[in-house]
C-alpha cells in the first residue's frame, strides 16, 4: 500500500513532524520487505518558510508546501492525484497551515481524488466559526477521521456534528525501545546521585514550567537531593517572536526562591533512544499545562510509554491516559498540591514503582509497530469503501493558478515615511504630485488585509506610515485635509468628501481586524473625532464610504446605539435618491452613472447586513443587477467610462476605465456572497478581477509583471502606462479579496451544479 502523507516533517522541528515520521516508520515496520520508507509512500511537507530550501528533507518528501501560498496547496492536490498512492494521511493541526486558523488546507482537500484519513491533534471544546467550518469540512472529506482520546470524539459529535461513524480512536504511538542497559543518562551530572524531575518538550509559556519551579522550595526543604530538568528547546515561534525570554524567566524565578541550584535545563532535540534514556532514568515525569484545553500530548504517551511516573494537571488527555492509577492529578497552577505529589512519592518508593509498573504496562500497546497496524487497517477499510464518484467535483469558481503571485514591491517603492504617493510617471514615483489621503486610506486596507493573510513583516511596517498620514491630515475639528506636497505643506484646508468617506472606510476597518490594540485605541480615537462630521455629508459616494465604515465599527461594537443610527441615517439619502430616479429600465440612485459606481450597492449591502432592512436590501440587488446588465453583458467586464459619463437614455462611453471601477465591483459581488451565499456572486466577482489580467475591451492587461503595479486605466488609443498609488491598491484589493473568497471554496462548491454559461446580466 503506498501512502502520501501530509504533515510537517523533520528537520523541521515540530511535535507533528516527529509524530509523523514516526507513524511512517510504524507502518512500515509491519511490512518486513520494506527496505525504505520510500517503498511505503511519500511525504508532502508543510513550510514555515517562504524559503522551500529552508530545510534539507529526507529523500521521501516529495513536494513542498509554503504554508501562506495558496498555490501550493493545488499544485499539492494534483501531484498527490496523478501519483501512485493509494490513500492519503493528513496530519491536523490549526496552525501548520495557512490562512485564518489554517483554512487554506481546504481547497486542497476538496480536490484530493485519494481516499483521505485525517488525524486531528487538536479538537477546540470552544472553536471560533472558522475553526467549526475547518474541522467539519475535514471530517466531510475524510472518509475516516483519527482521534486519540475519548474526550475527542465527544467534542466531534457534540460540538461539530461529525457522524460517529467516521470517527476512530487511535491512541498517540510510543516508542518501540527500551532504555539502555547501561543507561548513560544516569551518569550525566544533573542525574548523578540526585532525584529527578523531568518535563521534556518544545519550551513555551503554556507549558506551565514556573509551577514546577514554585513547587521546588517545598519539595527541596523535604528532598534537598531533588533537580527538575528541562529537556527541550525553546519552539521555534516563540523565538522568532520573544527569544529566550520565557526561558530567562524561569531562571529569574528560580533564583528569587532560592533553588537555582535545583533548576536545570538542556537545550537539545534528542533522539528517540535518548528521551527513553532520559525518561528510564527519571523518578518523576511532570506535565504542568495551564489549562484543560490539550486533547492529546505526545509527550505525555511518550512518559507513559517508557514507565515514567507521572504527575500532572488535569488536562483532558491526561485524565483519560492517566486513569487508573497510572500517573497522579493535582490542580492547574497548584505548585502546593503538585509539591506534595512529589514528596509523598519520593517518600514512598513502593507507590512511585506502582505508577512506573502500571505505565509501563498499559505502554506496550501504544508502541508504534502496534499503532501502525491499526493505521493500516484503518487504510485498508478506507481504500476498500472510497467511491469516487460520491464527491462532487468542478472546476473552482476560482482559478489562483491565473492570478499572478501577491507583491508588495510598487507599493513599497511609491511609499517613503509620510505616507503613498499618489502618483507615478510609469513605474516611477512622481514626487512633485505628493500625497492624498484617499490613497492612505486604501492603502492602509490593503495593508491590514495583506497582514491578515500572511502575516507579512512588510504589510505590518506599512501600518503605522498610513495610519499616522491619517492622524496628520485630521484638523482639530475631526474633519481631515486630503492633499499633501512632497515637503509635507497642507494643499487644502477641507478634503473632499469622498476622502473623508474612504478615511472613515479605512478606520473601520482596522478597528475590526487589527490584532494590535494600540492600533485600534488611536484608530477608534480619529474615528470619533470625526463622527461631528457624519450628519454634514452631502454626496451620495462619501455617504456610501462612510456607510462602509461605520458597518465595519459595529461588527465589533453593535451596542452602540448612535452609531448604528447614524448609519440608519446615511443609508436614507441613498434610497430616496433611487425612488426619485429609478424607472422600469433605470434602476440607479442619480441621472447618470459616473464613477466608482459599485461603491453605492455596496454601501447598501453593508447597511442592510447590520439591520436586516428588507427594503434597502431590494434596492441593493435591484441596482447590483442593473449595474452588472450594463458592465458584464460581453461576458467580460466593461466599468463605465469616464469620458463623459452614461446618461440616462444616453450612450455607453467605453472609455476611460479606472481601476476603482473595478474594485468597487469585486467588492460589491464578495459582499453579496457574504449576504446572501449564492455561488454566482463569487463568479462574477471574478470575472471582474479578471479586468485586470487582459479580459477587458482592448483585451490588454493592466497589471505589470515587471513592477508589480497596476497601470492607470484603459483608453481608446491604449493603456494609460502610468502606475499611481489608486490602480496599483485598488488591484491589490481585488487581488487579496479574491484569495480572501477562494478560502471559501469548500462552501460555495457545494451549493449546487451550476455553469458560467448560466449567467444572466
Amino acid at each position: 500500500m503506498k501512502i502520501a502523507y501530509i504533515s510537517t516533517y523533520p528537520p523541521r522541528e515540530c511535535g507533528i513532524a516527529t509524530f509523523n515520521q514516526n507513524l511512517m516508520c510504524a507502518i512500515n515496520a509491519n511490512f518486513p520487505e520494506m527496505k525504505s520508507l520510500l517503498n511505503g509512500g511519500f511525504v508532502v511537507a508543510l513550510n514555515d518558510s517562504e524559503n522551500i530550501q529552508e530545510y534539507e528533507y529526507p529523500e521521501e518528501v516529495k513536494y513542498v508546501i509554503r504554508q501562506n501560498h495558496q498555490k501550493d496547496y493545488i499544485r499539492a492536490a494534483n501531484y498527490i492525484n496523478t501519483s501512485n498512492a493509494d490513500v492519503c494521511i493528513m496530519e491536523h493541526e490549526f496552525g501548520i497551515y495557512g490562512g485564518e486558523s489554517g483554512i487554506y488546507i481546504l481547497p486542497l482537500l476538496n480536490r484530493l481524488e485519494k481516499p483521505l484519513i485525517s488525524i486531528l491533534h487538536t479538537i477546540l471544546k470552544d472553536p471560533s466559526y472558522v475553526q467549526r467550518i475547518i474541522i467539519r469540512e475535514i471530517a466531510e472529506q475524510s472518509s475516516k477521521i483519527i482521534v486519540m482520546s475519548k474526550r475527542a470524539v465527544e467534542f466531534l459529535t457534540t460540538v461539530y456534528d461529525v457522524p460517529a461513524d467516521k470517527i476512530q480512536i487511535i491512541e498517540h504511538g510510543v516508542p518501540d525501545v527500551e532504555a539502555s542497559e547501561d543507561n548513560p543518562v544516569k551518569n550525566l551530572t544533573v542525574f548523578k546521585n540526585h532525584r529527578v524531575l523531568l518535563t521534556f518538550g518544545l519550551i513555551s509559556r503554556n507549558k506551565g514550567l514556573e509551577t514546577v519551579v514554585r513547587a521546588l522550595p517545598k519539595i527541596v526543604e523535604n528532598h534537598p537531593d531533588v533537580m527538575y530538568v528541562v529537556l527541550g528547546n525553546t519552539h521555534p515561534g516563540v523565538i522568532k517572536s520573544s527569544g529566550e525570554e520565557y526561558r530567562d524567566h524561569l531562571k529569574t524565578l528560580a533564583a528569587q526562591l532560592n533553588v537555582s541550584k535545583h533548576l536545570c535545563f538542556i537545550n537539545k532535540f534528542v533522539s528517540e533512544q535518548e528521551l527513553v534514556d532520559y525518561l528510564s532514568a527519571t523518578d518523576i515525569y511532570v506535565t504542568p499545562y495551564l489549562n484543560e484545553a490539550q486533547i492529546t500530548s505526545g509527550t505525555l504517551s511518550y512518559a507513559v510509554g517508557a514507565g515514567a511516573a507521572v504527575v500532572s494537571t488535569p488536562y483532558w488527555h491526561a485524565t483519560e491516559l492517566l486513569a487508573n492509577n497510572r500517573g497522579r492529578l493535582f490542580d492547574f497552577k497548584n505548585a502546593d498540591a503538585l509539591a506534595e505529589n512529589v514528596i509523598e512519592l519520593l517518600d514512598q518508593e513502593r507507590l512511585l514503582n506502582e505508577l512506573k509498573e502500571n505505565a509501563y504496562e498499559y505502554g506496550l500497546h501504544l508502541r508504534w509497530p502496534v499503532i501502525g497496524a491499526e493505521f493500516i487497517k484503518a487504510a485498508q477499510e478506507s481504500c476498500t469503501n472510497h467511491d469516487f464518484s460520491d464527491k462532487i467535483l468542478k472546476n473552482s469558481i476560482v482559478d489562483p493558478e491565473i492570478m499572478p503571485k501577491f507583491s508588495l514591491a510598487h507599493v513599497l517603492r511609491l511609499t517613503d515615511d509620510t505616507g503613498i504617493v499618489q502618483h507615478a510617471k510609469y513605474g516611477i514615483p512622481n514626487l512633485k504630485e505628493g500625497y492624498c489621503l484617499d490613497d492612505n486610506a486604501r492603502a492602509l486596507i490593503m495593508a491590514l488585509m495583506a497582514y491578515q493573510r500572511s502575516k507579512s513583516k512588510e504589510a505590518s511596517e506599512l501600518l503605522p506610515i498610513y495610519l499616522s498620514y491619517i492622524h496628520y491630515m485630521q484638523t482639530e475639528d475631526g474633519n481631515f485635509r486630503n492633499f499633501l506636497s512632497f515637503d509635507r505643506r497642507y494643499l487644502d484646508e477641507v478634503g473632499s468628501e469622498d476622502s473623508f468617506g474612504r478615511t472613515i472606510w479605512a478606520l473601520g476597518y482596522l478597528i475590526g481586524c487589527s490584532s494590535s490594540n494600540s492600533y485600534r485605541e488611536f484608530a477608534r480615537e480619529i474615528f470619533h473625532k470625526s463622527f461631528p462630521h457624519f450628519k454634514a455629508l452631502k454626496y451620495l459616494r462619501g455617504m456610501a464610504n462612510t456607510i462602509i465604515g461605520i458597518s465595519l465599527y459595529l461588527k465589533v461594537f453593535p451596542g452602540d446605539e448612535g452609531m448604528l443610527n447614524e448609519m440608519v441615517n446615511l443609508t436614507k439619502p441613498l434610497m430616496e435618491a433611487f425612488e426619485y430616479h429609478q424607472s422600469e429600465d433605470w434602476q440607479w440612485f442619480e441621472e447618470k452613472m459616473t464613477y466608482d459606481n459599485a461603491i453605492l450597492p455596496l454601501a447598501l449591502l453593508h447597511s442592510c447586513e447590520i439591520t436586516g432592512n428588507e427594503k434597502v436590501k431590494q434596492v441593493a440587488l435591484k441596482t447590483m443587477e442593473f449595474l452588472d446588465k450594463l458592465t458584464l453583458a460581453n461576458g467580460y467586464l466593461s466599468p463605465v467610462g469616464n469620458d463623459g459619463w452614461y446618461h440616462k437614455e444616453g450612450t455607453f462611453p467605453p472609455f476611460d476605465q479606472q481601476a476603482i471601477e473595478t474594485m468597487a465591483m469585486v467588492l460589491m459581488h464578495f459582499q453579496a456572497y457574504t449576504n446572501f451565499r449564492k455561488p454566482q456572486y463569487i463568479e462574477k466577482m471574478f470575472l471582474c478581477y479578471k479586468w485586470f489580467l487582459g479580459e477587458n475591451t482592448l483585451r490588454a492587461p493592466l497589471y505589470d509583471h515587471e513592477t508589480k503595479g497596476c497601470c492607470d486605466g484603459l483608453l481608446p488609443t491604449g493603456i494609460n502606462r502610468n502606475q499611481g498609488a489608486e490602480s496599483t491598491l485598488a488591484y491589490l484589493i481585488s487581488h487579496l479579496t479574491v484569495l480572501k473568497a477562494f478560502e471559501l471554496e469548500y462552501e460555495y462548491n457545494k451549493i449546487g451544479q451550476y455553469a458560467s454559461s448560466s449567467l444572466s446580466f
